[in-house]
Order: structure tokens, then sequence, then C-alpha cells
């Protein structure tokens, strides 16, 4: 019984419900946003996604600390339950001309994973120790957590493959201009869906783009 009142006691945060104005937009029409500062899991990298094996390095690291650092908390002193936030991606190339689908060996980009504002370095430490004892995935020494604010920002949800994007992205750009603004900062997307199990029709994918 003791367990059990424990249990029931426990708080419970559904992050992707709290900042609902950030994590599920419309499908149907591009909105603003003013994206707060947030602490995240990031690294960085380059090259074809879906070819690179350190874009591949770097999914395989962000999960099992952002999990580790879950059921730190979970089991802690703290008592809180929460959902491990989706992985983002932020996008560009040194020359943005050249910034294409037809390009990708030429992309750079930061994975990162978004955590909750009580982690606190200490932990971080503790949940990277003891990730390399388990699994020591590669990319660990190249993993940061740092804050990163984004600001005002246009996006939309886009629903289907990866490779049809194009259109979704063109509708945000043109929501910018025609607002009387600017891109500005780096080509944002979340990416909602477990891809391994839901059919490529059925794809989440948050597109953001700051603006001026």
């Amino acid at each position: 019984m003791p367990a059990t009142k424990e249990k029931m006691s426990m708080e419970k945060i559904d992050y992707k419900k709290e900042l609902r104005h950030l994590y599920k937009p419309s499908a149907k029409k591009v909105d603003i946003v003013e994206v707060p500062q947030m602490n995240f899991f990031m690294i960085d990298g380059e090259g074809d996604p879906n070819t690179s094996q350190s874009f591949q390095n770097a999914i395989n690291v962000l999960y099992p600390l952002s999990y580790t650092l879950k059921f730190m908390v979970k089991r802690g002193e703290m008592e809180i339950d929460y959902g491990v936030l989706p992985l983002e991606g932020l996008w560009w190339a040194d020359d943005m001309s050249s910034f294409s689908v037809e390009n990708k060996e030429n992309w750079k980009w930061t994975l990162m994973i978004m955590q909750p504002e009580f982690i606190s370095e200490e932990m971080v430490e503790k949940a990277i120790g003891e990730v390399r004892k388990k699994k020591n995935p590669i990319a660990l020494p190249l993993v940061r957590f740092e804050s990163f604010t984004e600001g005002k920002a246009a996006q939309i949800m886009h629903i289907g493959p990866f490779s049809e994007e194009g259109p979704t992205i063109e509708k945000v750009h043109s929501f910018i201009e025609e607002n009387d603004s600017r891109r500005i900062g780096k080509h944002h997307e979340i990416y909602l869906s477990d891809i391994r199990r839901a059919a490529p029709e059925n794809w989440k994918t948050i597109i953001r783009q700051p603006m001026s």
C-alpha cells in the first residue's frame, strides 16, 4: 500500500500539452509563436542525414541521455514523471544558396532534445556518467547541454514524408514575407512521429522558421 500512495502522489508533467502552442501547431495555417529560452541536449554535425553515420550516432546518444534523466527524476527525490520531448533539428549551410534537397552533403545540422527547466548541470553530469557506463555511445563526448532562445517564429505542421516538405516550407517563407518580416536564424524541424512505426504519409513534422 505505501508504494501505491507514493505512486499516486507523483507529479506528472505533459510538456507537449503545457507547451501546446509550440508542439501542436495547425496543419492548415501558419501561426506566429514566441519561443522562450529552453535548455537542450545538443550535437552538431554535417552531411546528408540519410547517409551520415554521425547523424545516427547523434540520435543514439540524445535519446539514452534524455531517458536516463527522465528516470533519474522519476525515481529520485523530485518524484516527477514527464514525457521525453521529441527530437528537433536545426538545418543550414555555409552558403544558403546551396541549401537544397539536391545538395544534402553540404547541409549542417544541430540535433537536440529539450530538457525540463529543473534539470541541473549536476544532474546532466550524473546522467552522462550513467550512459557512459552502460553504453558509452561514440558521440557522447560531443553532447553539450545549453540554453537556446529562438524568439519570434512562424510555424506549421507538415504531415507526410520529409521529401515532400518543400511546399510546406515555401508556405512558411511566403507567410513571413507577407507579414513584412524576414527570415533569421536557422530552419527548424521538430519530429513528432516514430518513423520506425508510422507510415510516411502520416509522419508529423513541425516546420519552424525564426523571423524578424
